[in-house]
């Protein structure tokens, strides 16, 4: 039996790089104040088609949404923004000091194709900004995003910077374009047809070549700012002129929300292939009053665990395992007390300790030691019973010692610097 398509085990192989990535995230979010938040792993569906947007693709064909036995229309989170931002509203954090600074580490679901780096059950990375208008903070959402992935390593990240404008200058933009797709209808795809009579801003989701290059002819809303998302947007590359951020301006630059206004920027690393996008986000400042709150600017990300993951292993970056510390040889059964006590208390004051279970004979477990990369063996057999101490070998000079077993746990600390912030067990 194996796994559902589009999902996969993490194994205990996996885990070192993934808690590295999740670390030095946590480190970047924590340094500039985002404190973490968790939703819920399904939400009511309405939440998607109101926020996400029902023309999206997301809405429209990825979603897994399923009734409740109580007739309830309910979707498992395929994004992390409509969740934080309806916790948000639920919860009144618009009383509190704004802007409130949230970020996540959460399950997605979306049907989609899977391939490499991209799976129908991932892990997003994601952090939002709830109720500032300034666009300090977009810039400083970008150079986070941006911190993460060169503190990680991640090779080859290019930054393509766009606008989505606003009430304001967006109505007359989308004639504009509404205009030039109905001129290019017939040369469009299915799906570009269907986009252009939904919302016409969809059509540059598409992928498809000759779309794409049908597609490059037409007006760009980045082209067609009012004054006030233009001086927006201005400040935003001024800032990130100044930070240093090379990035490339891409009217096409749309994301896959309904939600988004003015500011948009997606992350590529091409170590990814075709879809080399890493992670994005943007503004999005109508959304807390259309899901109910009052009216609050905000701005977001979010990266894929998975994505990242496959970047830096392309690289052949890689992260260290744990390793055992100490292992316990319990020589014979009469020992088996005395050592598993050792191996308590051992592990009480925060070291990482290890013993046998397999029944192996005394070679045997000294070969598992450095299998396991231990720095010390502690041996507990007939003799050292006898002596009410324990032979303590150290792996790697080769020299060892006998130790009372009342002193042995703060003994071996010691030589591995001291208490490791353990609960002392025993």
């Amino acid at each position: 039996m194996q796994a559902p398509k589009g999902t996969y085990d993490i194994l205990p192989a996996d885990q070192p790089l993934r808690e590295r990535v999740l670390g030095e995230a946590r480190r970047i979010f924590a340094s500039a104040g985002y404190g973490r938040i968790s939703t819920p792993t399904f939400e009511d569906t309405s939440l998607f088609e109101r926020g996400v947007g029902s023309s999206s693709d997301i809405v429209r064909k990825e979603m897994y949404t399923f009734q409740d036995k109580g007739g309830r229309s309910l979707t498992l989170k395929p994004e992390g923004t409509a969740p934080v931002v309806r916790a948000y509203v639920q919860h009144g954090m618009h009383k509190l000091p704004q802007p409130v600074k949230l970020w996540y580490h959460e399950r997605m679901f979306r049907f989609e194709r899977p391939q490499a780096g991209r799976f129908r059950e991932h892990y997003q990375l994601g952090a939002e900004a709830i109720g500032s208008a300034d666009p300090a903070l977009d810039a400083e959402l970008i150079m986070m995003m941006s911190g993460i992935y060169e503190a990680l390593g991640v090779p080859d990240v290019a930054l393509r910077l766009s606008s989505m404008g606003d009430a304001g200058c967006r109505p007359a933009y989308v004639e504009r374009l509404s205009a030039f797709l109905h001129q290019s209808s017939g040369e469009l795809c299915g799906d570009c047809r269907e986009r252009a009579l939904l919302n016409p801003l969809r059509v540059f989701d598409c992928k498809n070549e000759s779309c794409e290059a049908i597609l490059a002819d037409a007006p760009k809303l980045i082209d067609n700012l009012c004054d006030g998302c233009q001086q927006h947007f201005d400040s935003v590359t001024g800032l990130l002129d100044m930070f240093g951020r090379s990035y490339r301006l891409d009217g096409t630059l749309v994301r896959g929300f309904d939600y988004y206004t003015r500011t948009t920027f997606e992350y590529e690393c091409a170590r990814l292939g075709a879809q080399k996008g890493i992670g994005g986000g943007g503004r999005y400042d109508n959304l807390v009053s259309e899901l109910g709150g009052p009216a609050t600017p905000a701005a977001g990300f979010g990266t894929g665990m998975e994505r990242i993951v496959l970047a830096l292993e392309s690289a052949g970056v890689s992260a260290a395992p744990a390793t055992i510390e100490v292992f316990v040889m319990i020589l014979g059964d009469a020992a088996r007390a005395a050592g598993s006590q050792q191996l308590h208390r051992l592990r009480g004051l925060g070291i990482a300790a290890e013993t046998d279970y397999a029944g192996r004979s005394p070679k045997g477990q000294m070969k598992q030691a450095n299998r396991l990369g231990a720095r010390y063996a502690v041996i507990i057999g007939d003799e050292e019973l006898a002596a009410g101490a324990a032979t303590v070998r150290d792996m790697q000079l080769g020299e060892q010692e006998s130790v009372a077993f009342d002193g042995l746990a703060r003994h071996v600390a010691g030589r591995l610097g001291g208490n490791r912030g353990g609960t002392a067990w025993a």
